[in-house]
């Protein structure tokens, strides 16, 4: 089986400061205290995804999903250890990355796919798909600027799904978005997953896992501390109870789908 994603004992720290008041700057006490310092936002992190894996990143907030995910899509570089990627990688971990503000909708479609690897000729050819998916309708010739968040994320993810990729990451890009619009998210995902492209999902729904993810990896204050069955990741971080989703057998495909949309 091939190996989609290597990563192997991976530490990344960044560098935090915080200003004192004039009052701890006069008092005695206070003028040995350090001003700044580091932190691990992930620490001897290691795991390997085979091809077509569609794997649910999970963890409480500031466990280090994020700084990894950028890590695997080569955003950022690890202090010690190594991050090895097999293919092109697409996906959106932020709503509006890459875009600039000043520019149209229809001008930072080509920008974003540029940075995803995609060529001009390729962007003109799935130009029509991607804008129709959007759906910002008049606002695609207005500058990003004046877009709603729920219009940055509808632009950021039409482009991303529309790149011919090898590994898919989403870093909680759903949770922002109207319910038909999750709807038709949800549906190109599971399109992804079926095709054999292997998925980085980041998400604290534990009914949105289930149904994504064949495996769920849990970060604990940047360490591994779950790798396996959704099930048992579920139960690990205690969101068993937390989220209540329709069984796969009750009620209509569209029913599921709608739960699940409320749920991203």
């Amino acid at each position: 089986m091939t190996t989609s994603i290597v990563v192997d004992n991976v530490t990344k720290s960044f560098r935090y400061q915080y200003h004192r008041t004039f009052k701890q700057l006069v008092a005695p006490r206070s003028r040995a205290q350090k001003a700044e310092g580091q932190f691990k936002a992930l620490d001897g992190v290691s795991f390997e995804v085979a091809q077509g894996e569609s794997i649910g990143l999970m963890g409480l907030n500031g466990s280090g999903k994020s700084t990894l995910l950028k890590l695997v899509s080569g955003v950022m570089r690890p202090d010690e250890g190594r991050v090895l990627t097999r293919g092109r990688i697409s996906g959106l971990i932020a709503t509006g990355a890459g875009f600039h503000n000043e520019l149209s909708g229809r001008e930072n479609i080509y920008m974003n796919a540029a940075m995803l690897g995609m060529s001009k000729e390729e962007t003109d050819s799935k130009f029509d798909d991607i804008a129709a998916f959007a759906d910002v309708g008049r606002f695609l010739d207005t500058p990003v600027g004046n877009y709603s968040s729920g219009m940055f994320a509808r632009l950021g993810f039409s482009v991303a799904v529309h790149v011919d990729c090898d590994i898919f990451i989403a870093d909680e890009v759903l949770a922002v978005g109207d319910r038909p619009f999750k709807r038709k998210c949800l549906k190109r995902m599971k399109e992804i997953r079926e095709s054999g492209i292997t998925m980085f999902y980041v998400s604290h729904s534990a009914g949105s896992v289930k149904r994504m993810c064949d495996r769920a990896i849990v970060l604990d204050k940047g360490k591994v501390g779950f790798d396996g069955d959704v099930a048992e990741a579920i139960k690990f971080l205690h969101y068993d109870g937390d989220d209540d989703e329709p069984d796969a057998e009750e009620g209509s495909e569209d029913e599921r789908d709608d739960a699940l949309a409320n749920d991203i």
